[in-house]
């Protein structure tokens, strides 16, 4: 049995002074980078989004954090974060990026938003990582990262939905818990098997 640590989008944008700040964001890359060395395999994922993407609240005209359906299903409409190229997108420059074995890039098609490490917000694009593990014989994940509500719930449940055995150590998370949204997650995360 191989265990992966996935480390969910601990990004510049996502920590204190950056574009969608999640409230101690900056506070668990210490134990992150302790963490990776437990574990067979290290996964990074990166949100990296195109200018102008469809889940932005200025590409509508619309207020930060207001919601809007989308094809796919209701669409929170964020600030314009984590964009292609920018200061903004890079990991966090303590987090130690050398040690991961892949990085997964999600949220880079302009028409829909992407969540969860494993699939866009459509639930059926994959994003490729599943194919991944398999091949490496990997059954046993760990995630941490940001935000625990969003990223690190929709890949939790995502994850055990295809029989992976997950756990989310919450020590290594911060939500942004908007709109009851933290407990949410919990609730759902506990629903679908995922150990916290």
């Amino acid at each position: 049995m191989t265990h992966a640590l996935i480390v969910i989008d601990v990004q510049n944008d996502f920590c204190p002074g950056g574009a969608l700040a999640v409230a101690g964001g900056n506070e668990i890359v210490d134990g992150i980078n302790a963490a990776m060395s437990d574990y067979e395999a290290v996964i990074l994922t990166q949100d990296w989004h195109p200018a102008g993407h469809s889940s932005f609240a200025s590409t509508h005209g619309a207020a930060p954090m207001s919601m809007m359906d989308m094809p796919y299903g209701p669409q929170v409409l964020w600030p314009d974060h984590c964009i292609q190229g920018s200061i903004g997108a890079q990991f966090h420059p303590d987090l130690q990026t050398d040690k991961a074995d892949l990085i997964i890039r999600k949220g880079y098609n302009p028409a829909i938003d992407s969540y969860s490490a494993f699939f866009e917000n459509d639930h059926s694009t994959p994003t490729g990582l599943e194919g991944y593990l398999r091949t490496r014989k990997i059954d046993r994940l760990t995630l941490v990262g940001l935000a625990t509500d969003f990223c690190v719930n929709y890949s939790a449940v995502d994850a055990a939905k295809l029989g992976f055995a997950v756990q989310v150590n919450m020590d290594l998370c911060r939500a942004i818990d908007f709109d009851g949204s933290l407990a949410a997650a919990t609730a759902g995360m506990k629903a679908a098997g995922v150990t916290l």
